[in-house]
Protein backbone atom coordinates (compact mmCIF):
# COMPACT_ATOMS: atom_id res chain seq x y z
CA UNK A 1 0.00 0.00 0.00
CA UNK A 2 0.72 3.59 -0.98
CA UNK A 3 -0.09 6.03 0.98
CA UNK A 4 0.26 10.06 0.59
CA UNK A 5 -1.47 12.14 3.14
CA UNK A 6 -1.57 16.18 1.79
CA UNK A 7 -3.01 19.37 3.32
CA UNK A 8 -2.06 22.68 2.16
CA UNK A 9 2.05 23.65 3.18
CA UNK A 10 3.31 20.30 4.27
CA UNK A 11 4.42 21.25 7.75
CA UNK A 12 1.47 21.33 10.01
CA UNK A 13 -0.98 18.73 9.39
CA UNK A 14 0.15 16.31 6.57
CA UNK A 15 3.97 15.64 8.51
CA UNK A 16 1.25 14.89 11.84
CA UNK A 17 -0.27 12.28 9.51
CA UNK A 18 2.53 10.60 7.64
CA UNK A 19 4.34 10.65 11.02
CA UNK A 20 1.45 8.76 12.87
CA UNK A 21 0.46 6.51 9.68
CA UNK A 22 3.85 5.11 9.21
CA UNK A 23 4.43 4.90 13.54
CA UNK A 24 1.05 2.43 13.95
CA UNK A 25 1.49 0.59 9.94
CA UNK A 26 5.87 -0.22 11.39
CA UNK A 27 4.27 -1.51 14.58
CA UNK A 28 1.91 -3.65 12.74
CA UNK A 29 5.00 -4.90 10.61
CA UNK A 30 2.99 -3.55 7.30
CA UNK A 31 5.61 -3.05 4.53
CA UNK A 32 3.24 0.58 3.42
CA UNK A 33 5.22 3.63 1.88
CA UNK A 34 3.61 6.75 3.50
CA UNK A 35 4.41 10.05 2.36
CA UNK A 36 3.68 13.59 2.75
CA UNK A 37 2.82 16.68 0.48
CA UNK A 38 1.29 19.85 0.11
CA UNK A 39 -0.42 21.70 -2.55
CA UNK A 40 1.54 24.65 -2.57
CA UNK A 41 5.23 24.73 -2.66
CA UNK A 42 5.95 28.15 -0.03
CA UNK A 43 7.65 25.84 2.30
CA UNK A 44 9.18 23.31 0.23
CA UNK A 45 12.80 21.75 1.89
CA UNK A 46 11.70 23.01 5.58
CA UNK A 47 10.87 20.77 8.32
CA UNK A 48 7.73 20.22 10.30
CA UNK A 49 6.11 23.08 12.14
CA UNK A 50 8.19 22.82 15.71
CA UNK A 51 4.70 22.42 16.96
CA UNK A 52 4.01 19.32 14.88
CA UNK A 53 6.96 18.09 15.97
CA UNK A 54 6.37 18.24 19.42
CA UNK A 55 2.71 17.13 19.52
CA UNK A 56 4.16 13.64 17.92
CA UNK A 57 7.50 13.64 20.27
CA UNK A 58 4.62 13.42 22.82
CA UNK A 59 3.06 10.37 21.67
CA UNK A 60 6.63 8.95 20.86
CA UNK A 61 6.99 10.19 17.18
CA UNK A 62 9.65 11.75 15.42
CA UNK A 63 8.85 13.68 12.21
CA UNK A 64 11.96 16.07 12.45
CA UNK A 65 13.85 14.32 9.53
CA UNK A 66 10.75 14.86 7.23
CA UNK A 67 11.05 17.37 4.46
CA UNK A 68 8.28 19.83 2.55
CA UNK A 69 7.72 19.16 -0.49
CA UNK A 70 4.72 20.00 -3.41
CA UNK A 71 2.44 17.41 -4.44
CA UNK A 72 2.95 16.91 -8.09
CA UNK A 73 0.28 15.26 -10.63
CA UNK A 74 3.09 12.28 -10.88
CA UNK A 75 1.93 11.40 -7.44
CA UNK A 76 -1.22 9.87 -8.96
CA UNK A 77 0.77 7.46 -10.41
CA UNK A 78 2.43 6.60 -7.64
CA UNK A 79 0.48 6.62 -4.91
CA UNK A 80 -2.57 3.69 -4.47
CA UNK A 81 -4.28 6.57 -1.58
CA UNK A 82 -4.17 10.08 -1.65
CA UNK A 83 -5.80 11.11 1.50
CA UNK A 84 -6.87 15.29 1.50
CA UNK A 85 -6.35 16.42 4.96
CA UNK A 86 -9.05 19.09 4.08
CA UNK A 87 -11.88 20.16 1.60
CA UNK A 88 -9.62 23.25 -0.13
CA UNK A 89 -6.93 20.80 -0.57
CA UNK A 90 -8.87 18.61 -2.02
CA UNK A 91 -10.01 21.01 -4.69
CA UNK A 92 -6.61 22.15 -5.13
CA UNK A 93 -5.00 18.46 -5.47
CA UNK A 94 -7.76 18.09 -8.44
CA UNK A 95 -6.77 21.26 -9.94
CA UNK A 96 -3.06 19.76 -10.18
CA UNK A 97 -3.71 16.42 -11.47
CA UNK A 98 -5.96 18.68 -14.30
CA UNK A 99 -7.77 15.99 -16.64
CA UNK A 100 -5.65 13.39 -15.87
CA UNK A 101 -6.33 13.12 -12.22
CA UNK A 102 -7.24 10.03 -10.95
CA UNK A 103 -9.95 11.34 -8.21
CA UNK A 104 -10.95 7.88 -7.41
CA UNK A 105 -7.86 7.96 -5.16
CA UNK A 106 -8.57 10.77 -3.33
CA UNK A 107 -10.79 10.77 -0.32
CA UNK A 108 -10.41 13.57 2.76
CA UNK A 109 -9.10 11.81 5.83
CA UNK A 110 -11.57 12.35 7.94
CA UNK A 111 -14.19 10.69 5.94
CA UNK A 112 -11.94 7.26 7.19
CA UNK A 113 -13.73 7.72 10.26
CA UNK A 114 -16.85 9.57 9.36
CA UNK A 115 -18.06 8.22 6.15
CA UNK A 116 -19.04 10.84 3.80
CA UNK A 117 -19.05 13.50 6.60
CA UNK A 118 -16.79 15.56 4.23
CA UNK A 119 -15.06 17.74 7.26
CA UNK A 120 -12.08 18.97 7.25
CA UNK A 121 -9.25 18.83 9.69
CA UNK A 122 -8.89 22.39 10.95
CA UNK A 123 -5.58 23.59 9.71
CA UNK A 124 -3.58 24.29 13.25
CA UNK A 125 -1.16 27.15 11.77
CA UNK A 126 -3.35 29.95 12.53
CA UNK A 127 -3.51 29.39 16.19
CA UNK A 128 -1.05 28.72 18.82
CA UNK A 129 0.71 25.37 20.12
CA UNK A 130 -2.96 24.44 21.83
CA UNK A 131 -4.76 23.95 18.51
CA UNK A 132 -2.20 20.87 17.69
CA UNK A 133 -3.28 18.50 20.11
CA UNK A 134 -7.08 17.91 18.53
CA UNK A 135 -5.54 18.50 15.01
CA UNK A 136 -3.02 15.18 16.34
CA UNK A 137 -6.31 13.05 17.98
CA UNK A 138 -8.71 14.00 15.17
CA UNK A 139 -5.51 12.28 12.59
CA UNK A 140 -4.66 9.39 14.26
CA UNK A 141 -8.29 8.74 15.15
CA UNK A 142 -8.16 8.70 10.95
CA UNK A 143 -4.48 6.93 11.16
CA UNK A 144 -6.55 3.56 13.05
CA UNK A 145 -9.18 3.48 10.39
CA UNK A 146 -7.05 3.71 7.61
CA UNK A 147 -5.16 0.74 9.44
CA UNK A 148 -8.40 -1.56 10.56
CA UNK A 149 -9.45 -0.84 6.74
CA UNK A 150 -6.89 -2.03 4.84
CA UNK A 151 -4.77 -4.18 7.35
Amino acid sequence: MRILMVCLGNICRSPIAEGVLKHKAKALGLDWIIESAGTNSFHTGEAPHRFSQKVCKAHGIDISQQRARKFVPEDFERFDKIYALADDVYDEIKRIGGSGANMGKVKLLLNEVHDNCNASVPDPWYGGEEGYLPVYELIEKSCMAIINKYN
